[in-house]
């Protein structure tokens, strides 16, 4: 139930307190949003009037919103972000049908993305919005109806749809690579890291039965850029398979190390639990039910 309207300000006057506290100035204020000086004190003055308590201090020098306005103000402008938020979903697709999708930018761009033409002619009613974020979030704080996830399962308070395993291989230049009969001399090469996978490198060891080495080395946000600094030569990177296919068939990248790929994780699409599926994420699981792989359809819908 909405709140009785007199708790409620137009949104001109909310725009014109939001403003003055993040500006500092009735004058920046004006200019801001196409008003003159005067009209901005109006508008704060019929606020004040309507809820019956001081939202300005003024001095001198410039206006300033009394300690409860600020905080009032911070709920607004969160609420004016949403508003903005829904217009712009609305304008986007006015007949309905918006899926609002986080995603990993490898795993979308390279997984993702080719697949999504298949999605967009079976489903035309949905338009699916893409973001990209490269570390889980809190569903409460971001306004996304899914998201892509890697790990192991470990993000709290969703449902999980497997999507597939990942396998990683080390992997070099040709000028880096060495003739060895097992990975010992990994353990001395320069390893390059993923800011996100911090422990990839001692996981990836530990399956080889040895003990890693210290975390040193590049660093690298982004598998797409890593993946240039190994074909420079400037380390050896652990990388999914399916991102490199080219490069090893072009030879730009060799095994460093033709042993076993390793796991680190899976792919997930995760959602919310306490919100009702929306109409369109439920169209967009079933597409992507069947687009897995024999191995993930025996796990079509997990709760975390």
């Amino acid at each position: 139930m909405i709140a009785p309207r007199r708790f409620l300000p137009s949104i001109s006057s909310l725009l014109a307190l939001e403003a003055v506290d993040r500006l500092g100035s009735a004058s920046a204020a004006a200019e801001e949003l196409s008003l003159t000086q005067s009209a901005i004190s109006r508008q704060l003055k019929v606020m004040e009037e309507q809820l019956g308590v001081a939202l300005i201090q003024r001095t001198q020098m410039r206006l300033q919103l009394t300690p409860a306005a600020r905080e009032y103000v911070e709920t607004a402008r969160a609420a004016l972000q949403q508003l903005a938020q829904a217009s712009l979903k609305l304008k986007a697709n006015p007949t309905g049908g918006s899926l609002h999708l986080s995603i990993l930018p490898a795993f979308g761009m390279h997984w993702l993305a080719p697949r999504l033409q298949d999605f967009a002619r079976r489903h035309p009613e949905v338009t699916v919005n893409l973001s990209t974020r490269l570390k889980p979030f809190d569903f409460a704080a971001e306004p996304f109806d899914a998201a892509i996830h890697f790990g192991r399962r470990d993000w709290a308070g969703v449902n999980h749809l497997r999507i597939m395993r990942e396998e990683v291989v080390p992997v070099c230049a040709p000028d880096l690579a060495q003739d060895a009969d097992g990975p010992d001399w990994l353990l001395t090469a320069p390893l390059l890291h993923l800011d996100t996978r911090p422990d990839a490198w001692e996981r990836w060891f530990a399956a080889q039965g040895l003990d890693a080495p210290g975390l040193r080395g590049m660093l690298f946000d982004q598998f797409s850029t890593m993946i240039q600094a190994t074909i420079h030569g400037l380390g050896v990177a652990l990388l999914p398979s399916y991102l490199i296919t080219a490069e090893l068939e072009t030879g730009r990248l060799v095994p460093a190390w033709r042993g076993p790929a390793v796991s680190l994780g899976d792919y997930y699409l995760v959602w919310p639990q306490d919100r009702a599926e929306p109409a369109p994420l439920a169209s967009f699981r079933r597409w992507l039910e069947g687009q897995l792989p024999e191995s993930s359809a025996d796990v079509p819908r997990e709760r975390g």
